[in-house]
């Protein structure tokens, strides 16, 4: 690991200066490159201010944190000293968009009297800052006042909580949330106040440039919404702790809060707090590849992480046990379940998840099986076949012996756990995700987080934690006839991906257009062409990898199979392309020496052209997979083409062949004596359309 780090106890340094106006104090802090300014004033109370070259990104915003006996962090606080730093190193990235992350930020740390002090980072594509404590005794944190004010009444895309009004409170009603919602674009003027809304959340600014609101480094400590305050501005709402909860909600696997108390957290004296952080692109694209969570995030705690393995898996629930001319019942069985397997096996498909439906139904006991599964013969079953099986679990039966169930079913061989019905974030549930990962991880298990929140940097503190759910995913298909997924799956990679890995179960064959869409409960689709749900298996960021449809689909779907069981679900490398918000998105990746690019579209009919000099493609053997001809109107419709020089012989040819892959253009450009070929490659993707290009080198 290379790194550079210097500090400077002074209170000017590197990438930071103090002038004093009046009473009042202020700091400076700059970016490495320069472009990003914040502004810190520090007088009655704690305000910050930032820049991007000329574009105001917000506008002065308080800071402070209340204590329980009244102590008001951040509010007529006294400057002891203040020092800068900087750092530049390069981070090693466990089961990740990318092998290494550059982490280069300049950080100004303002030490306060009273045991207290507040961080800030700027880095070049974005900011952040936390408080710090160091009090000998425990504290009770009331309220954390974070504001985010703006200069003028700018475009939000705003995810609000799925909650109607009814008997009782509302907010309250509200924080019991899936954190599954498409998302509301409106000026922040408009934005319902009564309404609260999770993050990740994007701001539309001036000159193009985009911000979106995020916080990492959640550890025992509720999570953040965000309302409309006062002005052209958005204030933090955090669940106050739960004082009475009730085993109740979906098949009795939840908790639900009955009465909470005053405060939001009970914390150690000595302690780092969230930061709370915002990213900011330039363009679009940029967004799509952004490591600002992960950099903020607690290192990894796991000395080793060899026994943990990535993977595609096999998943029963999506697709209702749907298996045809098998010869027997299909559903929860060790007939079907076996099927599973000798399909994953067949396909070196790592896993087979055995989802809601094992365990006797409201038992809330993982210790009661259905007498229709035998899970030690299962395990064996595909343990010969050289398959992993995971187990659905819900909240409440899995943290009500979670020792227990882990050793019980580690010594079995068990792989791994997906972990449902959480759909809380206030203090005592976010502490659960961390108990969780951490005692799975002691028996070699890994965990899928579903009914989550978004990531908030988990997954690099305990690695073993693959996925988080926390997504609109295209689980909504099954139920949803006023699904807007194709317009929403363009929106995905550059607000929710922001803040990490997601569990979106793409794989869907059939394929529906917009006007053939229905919500079919036992027998789902997707909608969008077959080629988008390939190039979904790019551009959404997965290490965990569900093949949501039926091995029987997938069996007349051969060619669509062996590519989604090609696929890595971790990378070397990751490179954004192109791409508008909402509009269509373009993603490289790279494993080895094999670069994956996936592009998607909107409704939108449109030409994409992909420089492919941007991620050094030197060599011409590819495979494309392309909307068809008729894709527009059979969604199902596409084609592979596997040679790039048939393409040059005959453009006209090919383009009639796939109505998708219009050209490829060589150029010569020379540069000294030096001969380079700068090639590209133009995709006509139809209405709801992908496509998928795999280069070798």
């Amino acid at each position: 690991m290379k790194k550079l780090v210097l500090l400077l106890a002074v209170i000017f340094g590197i990438g930071g200066m103090s002038c004093i106006y009046g009473k009042n104090k202020i700091y400076e802090l700059k970016s490495p490159n320069g472009n990003i300014e914040v502004t810190v004033n520090v007088g009655k109370e704690v305000k910050y201010s930032v820049k991007h070259n000329n574009t105001v990104v917000i506008t002065d915003s308080g800071i402070s944190m209340d204590l329980n006996d009244g102590t008001k962090l951040g509010l007529s606080g006294k400057v002891k000293n203040v020092e800068n730093k900087t750092v530049d190193e390069v981070l090693k990235a466990d089961f990740y968009k990318k092998k290494e992350v550059r982490n280069s930020y300049n950080e100004l740390i303002i030490n306060f009297k009273g045991n207290y002090k507040l961080t800030f980072r700027a880095f070049d594509d974005g900011v952040a800052y936390r408080f710090s404590t160091s009090f000998k005794n425990p504290i009770i944190i009331k309220k954390e006042n974070v504001n985010y004010c703006f200069d003028d009444d700018y475009v939000a895309y705003i995810p609000y909580v799925n909650a109607r009004k009814g008997d009782g409170d509302f907010l309250e009603q509200q924080f019991f949330t899936s954190f599954e919602s498409q998302y509301t674009v409106d000026s922040i003027s408009k934005m319902d106040s009564e309404r609260i809304a999770f993050t990740p959340l994007l701001i539309c600014l001036k000159d193009g440039k985009k911000v979106v609101i995020v916080e990492s480094d959640l550890e025992d400590y509720p999570g953040t919404f965000f309302r409309k305050g006062k002005g052209n501005s958005l204030e933090a709402v955090q669940s106050t702790y739960p004082k009475y909860e009730e085993q109740g909600g979906h098949n009795m696997l939840q908790m639900v809060v009955k009465e909470r108390e005053s405060f939001i957290a009970k914390v150690k004296g000595t302690r780092d707090f969230p930061w709370r952080a915002m990213v900011i692109s330039v363009n679009d694209a940029e967004l799509m590849n952004n490591d600002m969570v992960y950099k903020l995030a607690s290192p990894s705690r796991l000395k080793d992480v060899s026994w943990i393995k990535p993977g595609k898996v096999a998943w029963d629930w999506w697709n209702s046990w749907n298996l045809q001319d098998v010869g027997f019942d299909a559903g929860v069985n060790n007939e079907t379940y076996k099927y599973y397997i000798d399909f994953a096996s067949k396909n070196g498909i790592e896993y087979v998840i055995l989802d809601e439906g094992w365990a006797i139904n409201k038992e809330a006991d993982l210790f009661a099986v259905v007498p229709e599964i035998d899970l030690k013969e299962l395990v064996e079953y595909a343990k010969e076949r050289n398959v992993g099986l995971v187990l659905w679990a819900g909240y409440v039966a899995i943290d009500r012996d979670m020792k227990k169930v882990c050793e019980y079913y580690s010594d079995m061989g068990i792989k791994g756990f997906k972990v449902d019905f959480m759909d809380r974030d206030d203090q005592k549930v976010v502490d659960f995700y961390y108990r969780m990962a951490e005692m799975a991880a002691k028996y070699h298990l890994f965990i899928d987080f579903h009914g989550a929140y978004k990531p908030t940097g988990l997954s690099r503190t305990y690695p073993n934690v693959l996925n988080f759910e926390g997504v609109y995913g295209l689980e909504q298909s099954k139920w949803d006839n006023e699904l807007h997924q194709v317009d929403y799956e363009c929106m995905v990679p550059y607000i929710r991906m922001v803040a990490g890995n997601l569990d979106y179960t793409q794989g869907a064959m059939d394929n529906a257009t917009r006007s053939m869409f229905k919500a079919i409960y036992d027998n789902p689709m997707s909608q969008g062409t077959r080629c988008r749900q390939l190039a979904e298996y790019v551009i959404f960021e997965s290490p965990f990898n569900m093949l949501c449809d039926s091995p029987t689909k997938y069996m007349k779907n051969q060619e669509c199979v062996d590519f989604i069981a090609s696929v890595p679900t971790v990378w070397d490398e990751t490179m954004a392309l192109d791409g508008q918000l909402g509009e269509y998105a373009v993603i490289a990746r790279r494993m080895g020496g094999t670069w994956y690019i996936g592009a998607i579209t909107n409704w939108e009919p449109r030409t994409i052209t992909i420089d492919l000099t941007k991620i050094d493609a030197k060599s011409s053997e590819f495979t494309a997979y392309v909307d068809g001809e008729y894709a527009d109107k059979e969604a199902t419709d596409y084609t592979v083409i596997k040679d790039i020089n048939e393409l040059n012989k005959d453009k006209k040819e090919a383009s009639m062949k796939s109505g998708a892959l219009i050209n490829v253009v060589t150029k010569n450009k020379a540069e000294k004596n030096d001969k380079k070929k700068d090639k590209t490659i133009t995709l006509d993707l139809k209405s709801g359309g992908g496509a998928v290009i795999i280069l070798n080198k």
